[in-house]
């Protein structure tokens, strides 16, 4: 299992290195080019939620990116610092009528999932992470 960790500020004009990294990646790992557009796209969306995230919370920690090159399947992992709130309360240092900001979140998570079959989102307290894998070819089909 090969893995690339990749560490960026929270600043809008990383996300495209971020994209360009991913899709340099996964299609080193085997991913069928036909879905490389999905997988910049995803990255690109996932990254920019975090660095708004990061940006709206005051959170100086850099936005963490894992690219993970498994046997038949490659994931990446988009984590932030964020604090969170539980379904149905409020996360620390939430102001009310930060209604916009959800509705903005809620919509690049329904973006991300429109492109990514397989998709899991976790947050709490400390920070979340979105995690997004697509299969693999074999190294012989892609040889051949």
């Amino acid at each position: 299992m090969a893995t690339v960790e990749l560490r960026f500020s929270a600043l809008p004009e990383h996300v495209r290195t971020a994209r360009l990294v991913a899709a340099a990646v996964a299609r080193r790992a085997g991913v069928d080019e036909a879905v490389l557009d999905e997988v910049r796209l995803a990255v690109g969306e996932a990254c920019s939620r975090a660095v708004g995230l990061h940006r709206n919370g005051g959170i100086s920690a850099p936005v963490k990116v894992l690219l993970i090159e498994e046997e038949k399947q490659f994931s990446i992992e988009v984590g932030d610092e964020a604090p969170h709130a539980v379904p149905g309360e409020r996360a620390p240092g939430e102001v009310p009528g930060d209604a916009a900001e959800t509705e903005e979140d809620e919509m690049g998570l329904a973006v991300i999932s429109g492109l990514v079959d397989d998709v899991e989102v976790s947050a709490g307290e400390h920070g979340g992470s979105i995690r997004m894998r697509w299969p693999t070819a074999p190294p012989a089909a892609l040889l051949a």
